[in-house]
């Protein structure tokens, strides 16, 4: 009876550690050695000590949450344009981390997230408490879209299987995503980048807009689209923990010479200094600001309210929005603690508001 237990116990193991690396786990990156890459593994040259699973049950075991409100209905209204003038430039806060990036007449997506979990089959993990703020449904066509890393709540491969079939973007991607996304049959153009590496885009459509009948709006719309140094981490499972690269990106609008930074998740570091020395035009910055308690748990990974406001200083970055926070309850700040303390921060370093706002979801900007 015992050897009967022991073997059920030993073939559910196996049986999970077979799911976990066949089915949950993303290809890991076969490439040359570099600064942040051992031939292994992906690495922060500036942190490099990783939290654990002992820190991970350690925080699990004391976590403090803050309050979050009860699930809303989705009542999202607003609607985009579907193409703006190439001198004109907007983003649209949509939830999260994604946002809508028209610039150059060309329409970005950072890391699209419309489902209602952000997990695993996209039924285990934490829940949407806030409907995104565009529906998917109402999106422009979409030219290009930005992942930044692998994780559940910026990778919700759901999502980009239903925008990749509709739109066929270009998507852009850090190292080694681009054989998950393969392997999840997305067939579109994808571009694999290291930190520091740039890539083209050309939009040879004609862009004209009912407000503007500017020529320079018939002009071939490029973006330079640089993939820029994060500190954080990657992995769908556990054994592809830090099997791909994290990024941030600048899109550079060449018709404008407009930069836009989006900076993916990341904790605080000197990365930040070294982006805003390289580029010299940054127009508007997305800086996460949600998801930062514990500081001793999540600091190395996530940035806090008032480290966005120093990423905004030294990326010399003219306009600001904040971006990760209000929809999934991620870590232990509460709802509206990322928007009290970016507040706070911002005051703190006499800085306008109205240089680095939150928009609200749907709401928009133009810069």
């Amino acid at each position: 009876m015992l050897a009967w237990l022991f073997g059920g116990i030993f073939v559910m193991i196996f049986t999970g550690m077979l799911l976990e690396r066949f089915v949950i786990a993303a290809p890991r990156y076969t490439g040359p050695k570099s600064d942040h890459f051992d031939g292994e593994r992906f690495f922060n040259p500036e942190h490099p000590k990783e939290t654990g699973i002992g820190d991970l049950i350690r925080w699990q075991m004391t976590a403090e949450r803050g309050e979050w409100q009860a699930e809303r209905v989705n009542t999202a209204t607003s609607k985009p344009e579907i193409r703006l003038n190439a001198v004109k430039n907007r983003v649209t806060f949509i939830n999260h981390s994604t946002a809508l990036i028209q610039t150059g007449g060309i329409n970005i997506l950072t890391d699209p997230v419309w489902s209602d979990y952000v997990g695993v089959f996209d039924r285990i993990g934490p829940k949407r408490v806030r409907p995104a703020g565009v529906k998917e449904s109402d999106l422009p066509p979409i030219d290009v879209i930005l992942l930044s890393h692998n994780h559940y709540d910026h990778l919700d491969i759901s999502t980009m299987k239903r925008l990749a079939d509709r739109f066929k973007p270009v998507i852009v991607v850090p190292l080694g995503i681009k054989a998950f996304l393969e392997q999840e049959g997305i067939r579109c153009t994808i571009i694999e980048m290291d930190w520091w590496q740039a890539h083209t885009y050309t939009h040879s459509s004609t862009h004209t807009s009912t407000s503007q009948s500017d020529s320079s709006a018939n002009a071939p719309a490029k973006l330079e689209i640089t993939c820029v140094p994060a500190q954080h981490f990657s992995g769908r499972g556990v054994s592809d923990r830090a099997g791909t690269l994290w990024c941030g990106f600048v899109a550079k609008n060449l018709q404008t010479a407009d930069e836009i930074y989006f900076a993916g998740d990341s904790g605080y570091g000197g990365h930040f200094k070294k982006i805003g020395e390289r580029f010299h035009n940054i127009t508007l910055a997305l800086i996460p600001i949600g998801a930062f308690r514990p500081r001793w748990f999540m600091s190395p990974v996530h940035i806090a309210p008032d480290e966005a406001v120093k990423v905004h200083q030294d990326v010399h970055s003219r306009q600001s929005i904040g971006i990760h926070f209000g929809t999934f309850p991620l870590a232990d700040d509460g709802e509206h603690e990322p928007l009290q303390e970016l507040q706070k921060a911002l005051q703190q370093a006499n800085i306008t508001p109205s240089a680095f706002q939150a928009l609200d979801f749907g709401g928009h900007l133009d810069f």
